[in-house]
């Protein structure tokens, strides 16, 4: 039985593990978090949005980012300090504007997909992640932006998504708690919304059940050949997270090794660096977002919180109502590196966005967190070889990691099926 180490305990990761332990795999899952979920897949939008499918690659985009370059409270926001990773991912973004129609229709296609392969997981292994199945609704406040999405709604039906317009009265029957005022919207009854960090969780349970190890508090130091040839496999060198926990001031924790017949990288962010030790590029920017969740304990507060889902266009914003009494709501873009600090100026939009649109719902304990989204330049992950053999990439998801994840894992795990098989 072949051995299979996943670098990465994020939702990508723990989905790869659960197809290939599926397949028969043995599988290890290491991690530098103590436990799984804890980064990027802790309390992202919650959407699973084939409607959300569309690419970035195209010059409103980079129009809007210009505009808003002076703007604290931009939904994208980009630190102006030099830096080569940076531009060059820009550069590619505009090299890819024109795959932006291809790229959309393909990415609703394997959003489509994953949805439901994600279903069948989440039934099989007993897996509440607070799902809602009521749909997505896009409300646009003026016809130009109104107008924009309509050009988009033709790529994400010839993608295979059922996404329809929506009068002003059509929305508030969709959703009763919307008080503003509106030109129309989209709404794509497939679509749902749920806890990453419940199903992600929830799912790493699963897998240990199936005999998965999990190694947490792991810093992936290198990734190397176990020997000359390709049969001998990888060493995994890994240090603890806490260095120093438990141990006497003469001591150090020593590096640990990991070996494995093949290696998936599926650690976000990360993965670019690790991706330049074993000979390939991937140019992974970490464009960092935000998110609220918003505790509702009185009944009042509750009634007053939108169930369906939401995404406001104008402001870039997205809703998950996340059982009884919480409401998830995230958005904005910051190409700032891998800066992690939780900035109050860039939460209060998103406070601020709930106190307007719907001034029922308690905001005093809004609970704020950021995030980094493992960004390819053209929008694609990347799920392949590496040069390599042995060496496999399920990364680059960006804002759909969540959505795609279900796919993608199957994916990958169908390459090492075809490279490793199964005894």
């Amino acid at each position: 039985m072949s051995h299979i180490a996943i670098v990465g305990a994020g939702i990508t990761g723990v989905t790869a593990a659960y197809s290939l332990v599926t397949r028969g795999y043995d599988v290890t899952v290491i991690d530098r978090c103590r436990y799984p979920a804890m980064d990027t897949s802790f309390a992202n939008g919650g959407q699973l949005s084939a409607c959300n499918a569309e690419v970035w690659n195209s010059v409103s985009t980079i129009l809007k980012g210009l505009k808003w370059m002076l703007r604290k409270d931009a939904p994208l926001l980009v630190n102006p300090m030099p830096s080569w990773h940076k531009y060059s991912w820009m550069a590619e973004f505009v090299a890819a504007i024109p795959h932006y129609r291809a790229n959309t229709i393909e990415t609703t296609r394997l959003a489509i997909a994953a949805r439901q392969h994600l279903f069948s997981v989440a039934e099989t292994e007993n897996i509440d992640f607070d799902l809602e199945k009521r749909g997505i609704l896009h409300i646009f406040h003026d016809k130009k932006s109104f107008d924009a999405s309509a050009r988009v709604n033709t790529l994400l039906t010839e993608g295979g998504l059922e996404r329809h317009a929506v009068t002003p009265a059509e929305m508030r029957d969709i959703e009763p708690a919307l008080m503003g005022s509106y030109f129309g919207g989209f709404f794509t009854p497939s679509d749902s919304t749920g806890d990453i960090h419940k199903f992600t969780r929830g799912l790493a349970e699963a897998c240990q059940r199936r005999g998965v190890r999990f190694i947490q508090d792991a810093i992936v130091a290198r990734i190397a050949r176990a020997g000359g040839d390709d049969a001998a496999g990888f060493v995994i060198h890994y240090t603890p997270a806490l260095p120093d926990a438990g141990l006497a001031p003469e001591q150090t924790a020593a590096e640990q090794d990991l070996k494995a017949d093949a290696v998936v990288i599926c650690a976000g962010a990360a993965s670019r660096n690790l991706a330049a030790s074993l000979g390939d590029r991937l140019n992974i920017y970490p464009v960092k977002g935000y998110s609220i969740t918003v505790h509702s304990d009185r009944a009042e507060s509750q009634a007053a919180t939108p169930t369906v889902s939401l995404l406001d266009e104008a402001a870039k914003i997205v809703t998950s109502r996340l059982g009884v009494n919480r409401l998830r709501v995230a958005g904005t873009a910051e190409y700032n590196g891998f800066n992690r600090d939780i900035r109050a100026d860039r939460i209060q939009p998103l406070i601020d966005w709930v106190r307007r649109e719907f001034p029922a719902v308690d905001t005093d304990r809004a609970v704020p967190w950021t995030g980094l989204r493992p960004m390819m330049p053209d929008m694609m992950p990347r799920v392949r070889r590496g040069r390599v053999k042995g060496v496999f990439y399920n990364t680059g998801h960006g804002h759909l990691g969540w959505t795609l994840s279900a796919a993608t894992a199957e994916l990958i795990a169908e390459q090492v099926k075809a490279d490793y098989p199964v005894a």
